[in-house]
């Protein structure tokens, strides 16, 4: 099987080109076939307000071409740019090699690759902004 595999939990919500769709009461299994499809989970999303920091700000931008707000290749050099930013700051090998896959996604147009490698950044993000803060 090809394509995108969802797997919902009962009640979840998920974003499918523009329409929000709640699974039911049972967990449940989506094949998406269409390669196009602008397909994203909510319970993920980074809501406007809340993009405040750099890795924040960049997952965002990954999500509005998720959502299809925004599209992959206009966003592609904003993406790679943001992404190269953040390899200023986050210089640990994880990080470099989670940066690498999430530059990776956005070159081959894998933008979910991009999202969670970016979402692995966030509990280093949050220990950072914590130190700076003291």
């Amino acid at each position: 099987m090809s394509g995108l595999v969802l797997k919902l939990s009962p009640k979840e919500r998920v974003l499918v080109n523009g329409a929000v769709i709640e699974n039911g009461d049972r967990r449940s299994r989506l094949a998406i076939m269409s390669p196009d499809a602008n397909i994203l989970r909510l319970r993920n999303a980074i809501h406007p307000e809340d993009a405040k920091t750099p890795v924040r700000r960049t997952l965002f931008a990954v999500q509005l071409v998720l959502s299809g707000d925004k599209d992959a290749e206009s966003a592609h050099h904003g993406l790679l740019r943001q992404i190269e930013e953040l390899s200023q700051v986050f210089t640990d090998n994880d990080s470099r090699n989670a940066l690498a896959e999430a530059s990776r996604g956005v070159i081959e147009l894998q933008h979910y690759r991009s999202l969670k490698a970016l979402r692995s950044l966030l509990p280093r993000e949050d220990r950072l902004l914590a130190l700076r803060a003291n």
